[in-house]
């Protein structure tokens, strides 16, 4: 037997990408035959980390299970089902089109294509796993009848113990000063408008001496970007940084000076800067949308509105008041232990034993 991972991109530094590298390193320590097959493989990534589906597909019995990551349009989503194996599909949730209208004409078609193909996807999967309760009730939506369980993402926290970038770490960590991150692309679901409207407010009446990060790469939706940058502009407001594509040390510094993560997406299908916001003890307050209720558990803080004056007040709040910023961080890691690589590994380990040997409900 053996159990190929399957998708169309395979990217470097993407949550899906780091995931599917993750399970393989997984599976492997669990004895499993594994693999990766992508149709576009990053070459950044390191040698013989997947295979090219150019290539072709090992040929496949039905003893064989394809694992298929699910998050886009693809023609996949159409082809999967002529390979006689079983297939477990993990669902990371798809953006809706609507986000991209207006901005990037492809990446709304792509969004399109990749529901109509989830659609199709609903009568030819054996099982699902997905990330998050919410991309949970997605599936039962899009009319799937076959077991899903929830299997949140294998995040490898150890990389988090990389070194930093010091140039960043000393320019941005004056005493007296605030900084205020997001960490996500640049993408319009991600609501980078609605995180500068909050900072208007919160440097103008309240914190002079404050900066906001945008730590996220533009790439593919540089309209939305360029909006943003205007949008800047015509507040005339300073201290907005826009980091673009960066390296690992560098997105690790961001995280080691922030002292609050702000997050107002209407998107998200798990979320993982909110975690790692978690894990470098950042208090998050995000907006209640999608899967972050979920994802932040009973931790953090997370509002029902987006209005400017109380969340700079929050936020002003948590940054003076060191008992009440230390008992969000204790909330936080609280919820951080559900996602411990182990305890999600072992999870994983249990709904893959249970689908081999046929005990799924």
């Amino acid at each position: 037997m053996r159990i190929i991972q399957f998708l169309p991109t395979l990217a470097f530094g993407d949550a899906v990408g780091n995931d599917t590298i993750a399970l393989k390193k997984a599976m492997q320590e669990l004895n499993y035959d594994t693999s990766i097959y992508a149709e576009v493989v990053d070459q950044r990534l390191p040698k013989h980390t997947a295979s090219d589906l150019c290539n072709g597909m090992p040929k496949l019995d039905n003893s064989d299970i394809i694992l298929y990551h699910m998050s886009t349009g693809s023609k996949l989503n159409y082809s999967l089902e002529q390979y006689a194996c079983r297939k477990i599909m993990i669902y990371h949730n798809i953006t809706p089109p609507e986000f991209f209208h207006g901005y990037n004409a492809q990446a709304e078609a792509n969004a399109q294509y990749g529901l109509d193909g989830l659609q199709n996807l609903a009568s030819k999967i054996d099982y699902c796993l997905a990330d998050s309760k919410f991309n949970q009730q997605d599936l039962k939506k899009a009319g799937f009848t076959c077991p899903i369980d929830i299997r949140p993402i294998l995040i490898p926290f150890a990389d988090y113990e990389k070194k930093p970038d010091n140039f960043i770490i000393k320019k941005y960590s004056q005493e007296n000063w605030t900084n205020i991150i997001f960490v996500g692309r640049i993408a319009p679901n991600k609501k980078h408008q609605d995180i500068i409207k909050i900072f208007a407010f919160y440097k103008k009446y309240i914190n002079p001496k404050s900066r906001l990060i945008f730590v996220g790469n533009a790439g593919g939706m540089e309209k939305y970007y360029h909006r943003l940058v205007k949008y800047v502009e015509a507040l005339e407001l300073n201290d907005v940084i826009f980091t673009g594509h960066i390296k690992f040390s560098e997105i690790l510094a961001y995280y080691h000076i922030a002292d609050i993560f702000l997050c107002m997406s209407e998107h998200e299908g798990f979320c993982v800067p909110l975690v790692e916001a978690m894990y470098f003890n950042i208090p998050v307050i995000a907006y209640q949308s999608c899967a972050i209720p979920w994802t932040m558990g009973n931790s953090g803080i997370v509002v029902k509105s987006k209005n400017p004056a109380e969340i700079s007040l929050l936020i002003d709040k948590i940054v003076k008041h060191k008992n009440l910023r230390n008992q969000i961080i204790a909330n936080q890691q609280e919820r951080l232990k559900d996602f411990q690589y182990e305890k999600i590994k072992a999870i994983f380990a249990r709904q893959l034993e249970k689908f081999i040997t046929g005990e799924l409900t």
